[in-house]
This record gives C-alpha cells, structure tokens and sequence, in this order.
C-alpha cells in the first residue's frame, strides 16, 4: 500500500512520465500499486486528478488533469510555505481539507468523499444519507453514539470506507436486495488471480472507482467482461464512516 503524502507526490511522476508504468518506475512504486493510488485520488477529489487510458505503449497514457495540476502546485506549495499557507485565504483552507482527505490512511479498499444530506433515526441506530460526486448518493447505517461523536449533521464532509469484500456484483438487469444500497457502473479492468477471488474495478458515473473482489464462479454466473455494465450492491452497514480531523 502507498502511503500519503506519496501518493499525493504521485502527481509529480505522472505529470513529468505521461505513462503508468513510466510514473511507477519514476515513483519506485509497482504498476499495481500506482493504479490503486491513482483510484483512490481520483475518488477522494470532487474532480478526477488524473485522467488514464489503457493499455498501449508503456502500460497506458496518463496526465494530470486542471484540477490535478491544481492540486499538485497546492502540494509543492505546502511543501516550501507550511507556516505561511496556515494563514492563507479560506479557498486555500477548503484545498488543505482536500489534502487533508488525500492523506488519510485506512485499510478499506474502497474511499469515496461525500456529504451528509440526511440523519434518519432507527431506534439505537441513524441511518445517514451521503451525497456523493455526480448526484450519486449512499446510505450507511451506524450507531447514534457515532453520529453524536463525529458531530454528523447536514452538509458535514466525510468519507464512506467500504472493504473490497463487502461489494457483491449484479446483472445489470438482476434486481438489488431490498434495504441494500446499489450503484450501476461499467467494468473498467478484471485482474485474476491464479490462487484466490479475481480483483474488478468497476467505474462509477460519477468517474469514482470501486473496487471488488470476485470469487471465479461468480465470475463466470453474471458473465461479465470488461466494459460489459454491472451494478454493485452493499449493505448501509457495510459502510464505515470517517470524518476530517
């Protein structure tokens, strides 16, 4: 796993390569992991930082895209002006929330930014609705006591962390579980594995990216393939909730 800041520093390589493999090899990172930091940008910013395309020469294209390059020279701002940019204009203080996201370390394979539109009491628990890029939303049910510690009202800014393995993939003409969340999206790339569940990316309308992992047999019920549509289910308390520090 890339840390943060490098994965932010990530933008620098990718700017001077023009090429994920080159962008790796420049960042000392593996073709993999530069994918995986390169998703995990991209679904923690409003805009998409990078923009790819696969395969060709090199492993495939990459460039920074406006908001990218923004948010790099905010980076290399940082880097040189840490005291001096704590007392900058409240834009920039949005912008250092945004790095503040782009910095966060979790385990859970799936990060995607959002705010609060919704508080719905059940009982011991709230169910939060979560307004995500491109008029996506979430819901994900937590305890009261969480919602009253990480202050959530509406508008509040946080992140739902959802593991790989808590994302169950559907035909895109099958029906969702009731209760259960569920976004359509195209399968971007399938990375099988020789010994355990196959990796599917999946790309959101919104550009954000999910994450799945798909044991063989499945694979092959729901016959999909790479730009075939899928949906993705997940149930509202698969989803942890994190909020900026």
């Amino acid at each position: 796993m890339v840390r943060r800041p490098h994965r932010i520093a990530l933008l620098q390589h990718i700017a001077e390569q023009g090429s994920i493999t080159r962008a790796a090899k420049s960042a000392g990172l593996s073709y993999k992991a530069t994918w995986d930091a390169i998703d995990e940008l991209n679904n923690l910013a409003h805009k998409p930082l990078v923009e790819r395309s696969v395969g060709g020469r090199g492993g495939g294209g990459a460039k920074l895209s406006a908001e990218g390059e923004r948010v790099l020279r905010l980076y290399q701002r940082l880097q040189a002006l840490q005291t001096q940019l704590l007392e900058t204009s409240s834009e920039e203080s949005n912008d250092l929330a945004l790095l503040s996201r782009l910095m966060l370390r979790t385990s859970a394979r799936n990060q995607l930014h959002g705010q609060v539109s919704g508080v719905r009491s059940q009982g011991r628990n709230d169910m939060i609705t979560l307004q995500l890029a491109g008029g996506l939303s979430i819901e994900a049910q937590i305890t009261h006591d969480s919602t009253l510690r990480l202050g959530l009202e509406i508008g509040t800014d946080v992140f739902a962390l959802i593991k790989a393995g808590w994302l169950e993939l559907l035909a895109s003409d099958q029906s969702e579980t009731t209760g259960h969340n569920c976004l359509a999206g195209n399968i971007e790339k399938i990375l099988d594995a020789d010994d355990g569940p196959s990796e599917v990316r999946i790309v959101l309308p919104s550009h954000q990216i999910l994450c799945a992992v798909v044991d063989a047999d499945r694979l092959h019920t729901l016959q999909i393939k790479v730009g075939g549509s899928v949906k993705v289910q997940f149930a509202p308390s698969n989803i942890l909730i994190g909020t900026p520090l």
